[in-house]
């Protein structure tokens, strides 16, 4: 979405907005000086006033405080009033026009909605929504299972790690199964915050209780705790100092929420938040794109696939995508890719067209290979 233009009209508007404010005040304090003086004079002078005020009023018809600041001020109101317009065209309010009639699966949106809730650990929130839903049963499961992650990160945030290494304990195997070290990097903070505290034989007695399983796949990080016992008084000062940072905490947090959401089949990422961060920049091409097909939006509605390309960040593409290099199509569940004997990627419709049917032999279009299409193998992403 292009918002350089919107920027440029909200700093034309601050712009202006500040040469109004600072003119009201050079104007006014001109005002409170003049009447300033003429009080003073009238305070020691025992002599009629209207000489003074008769000056007063002189004075301030020469400053001409209206004419002043009305320059400023049209020019502000110029700027505000343009502002609504750019804002209106950067952001279309009617997006109506780029999606489709579909029927959506209530239940499911509902839980997906809900689901973003807990994941913030909005609970009460969460609560509420599923209630006006009328869709309680599936909250109870999702809400009891979120709890316990969020309790394990709010130990965390004070510095308490039992609830996450009980978590991990009775999940090794699936952790480890996963490829996951997470287990040993809750056990490797607990050890360093032991040591913090000056208990070196305590730390000792931590690393031979809990290490031994690991060391089979992590002795040098293992060794490297090993010699933060000889720095335990001045840890800080010490080769391992960075063991200290904060950031191993945010680290391990998010490896904890990775695995909780993994184990449980959910995705890292709310489901809601990566839709609605697609949704920001698939938009606009579309809007454009019905803007020109205006009255067309029946065809629209039929067509089995997007009528523009739309670029996605990478972290929105989930799945592998092939487009047929002859049609400039993606392929489907119709019409799916198919590996050739020469090694190259066509559609099917596209081999079927060039086969006559397979009724005939035809060359690749990127090498010289005569193509039979009974040999034409699927491919599966």
């Amino acid at each position: 979405m292009e918002l350089h233009s919107l920027k440029d009209s909200s700093d034309r508007v601050a712009k202006k907005r500040k040469v109004s404010y600072s003119k009201t005040h050079e104007v006014t304090d001109l005002i409170v000086q003049e009447i300033s003086k003429v009080i003073k004079v009238m305070q020691s002078s025992t002599l009629e006033y209207q000489s003074e005020l008769a000056e007063l009023k002189k004075k301030l018809q020469e400053v001409s405080p209206l004419n002043q600041l009305e320059g400023a001020q049209k020019e502000l109101n110029i700027a505000l009033i343009k502002y609504p317009k750019a804002l209106e065209k950067v952001f279309n309010p009617d997006i109506s026009k780029a999606y489709r009639n579909i029927e959506f699966d209530s239940p499911i949106v509902n839980q997906i909605i809900a689901s973003h809730f807990y994941r913030q650990g909005l609970f009460e929130v969460g609560n509420c929504f599923i209630t006006e839903a009328q869709d309680a049963e599936a909250a109870v499961a999702m809400r009891s299972l979120f709890q316990e992650l969020y309790q394990m990160l709010e130990a965390m945030k004070s510095r308490n790690l039992e609830p996450a290494l009980k978590w991990a304990a009775a999940n090794s195997n699936k952790l480890k199964e996963n490829g996951s070290d997470l287990q040993l990097r809750i056990h490797h903070l607990q050890f360093v915050k032991i040591l913090q505290k000056g208990s070196r034989d305590e730390a000792l007695k931590y690393a031979r209780t809990n290490f031994a399983s690991f060391a089979g796949n992590h002795m040098a990080e293992i060794q490297k705790l090993m010699g933060c016992l000889l720095y335990s008084d001045r840890l800080h000062e010490s080769p391992y100092a960075h063991l200290l940072s904060p950031t191993n905490w945010d680290t391990v947090t998010n490896e904890l929420t990775r695995q909780f959401c993994n184990l449980l089949g959910q995705s890292y990422e709310s489901p809601l938040s990566a839709t609605i961060a697609a949704g920001i920049q698939g938009l606009p091409p579309l809007l454009k794109f019905m803007t020109v097909m205006v009255g067309k939006k029946h065809e629209w509605q039929s067509m089995n696939q997007l009528p523009v390309p739309v670029e996605l960040d990478k972290e929105f593409q989930f799945h592998s995508v092939f487009v047929c290099p002859v049609t400039k199509e993606q392929s489907t569940d119709d019409n799916p890719p198919m590996l050739m004997s020469c090694g190259h990627v066509l559609c099917k419709q596209s081999i079927n067209k060039m086969s006559k049917n397979g009724s005939k032999t035809f060359k690749c279009p990127y090498c010289p290979t005569d193509i039979d299409s009974t040999q034409c193998r699927q491919l599966i992403f």
